[in-house]
């Protein structure tokens, strides 16, 4: 039997996946059901950049003023940047600064979060669990697109987007309930995203030591 018959199987991207982000920039973006719907609207026309820059600096000046009362401006914040950088969804990406998409939606999500639960009296262990879960799942979508294993659509509905996880997180804690919602969504996503890697990088057999081309650096758009 010959080596190439012991190989696993290469795992192209599924059409139906591929369609669905688009690119490998607007996968990085982990959009969610919400935001794929307003981007959906406007089309694909509304370039993403600029409004998420606005979103950003709003954001930052409400965490500035400081939430650590529950009518605080700040816990609105996640409204704003969801109209604001939910219609660029569906936009190609494909201009020449659009890579600094991702990272700032990071920033933003990740900066709201811990703020929020450090304000609130969230235990400090739980808050950076949570956010290593999601850091995990944004690594892993990074990693396995340079190797072109396209994460399913159904990973990023049930993970709920960026802006399911912060609207979420500012209802809890308007309800007084952000400890045990950052708890339990814990869970939920270390279970999900977990789960669904491991099965996926055992599938492929990438896992199991096939060599891949980690500098295949095409250009979103491309």
């Amino acid at each position: 039997m010959s080596a190439a018959a012991d190989r696993p199987a290469a795992a192209p991207a599924p059409d139906a996946e591929l369609a669905y982000h688009g690119s490998r920039l607007v996968a990085y973006r982990d959009d969610g059901p919400i935001a794929h719907v307003l981007g959906r609207l406007t089309k694909g026309q509304l370039p993403p950049l600029l409004p998420l820059l606005v979103a950003g600096i709003v954001t930052a000046i409400l965490l500035g003023v400081g939430v650590s009362g529950q009518t605080s401006p700040a816990i609105f914040a996640p409204v704003l940047v969801l109209l604001l950088a939910g219609p660029g969804s569906t936009h190609p990406h494909s201009g020449r600064l659009d890579w600094l998409v991702p990272p700032i939606m990071r920033a933003i999500e990740y900066g709201y979060l811990a703020t929020l639960g450090f304000s609130h009296d969230v235990s400090k262990p739980l808050v950076y669990a949570f956010l290593g879960v999601l850091a995990y799942h944004h690594y892993d979508t990074v990693y396995r697109t340079r190797q072109r294993l396209w994460p399913a659509r159904w990973v990023f509905v049930a993970g709920l987007g960026w802006e399911g996880r912060l609207l979420i997180a500012a209802v809890a804690t308007l309800a007084g309930k952000l400890p045990i919602v950052l708890a339990v969504l814990g869970v939920y996503f270390a279970l999900l995203f977990g789960i669904e890697s491991v099965y996926t990088w055992v599938r492929t057999g990438t896992g199991k030591g096939v060599m891949v081309n980690l500098e295949d650096e095409e250009e979103a758009g491309s």
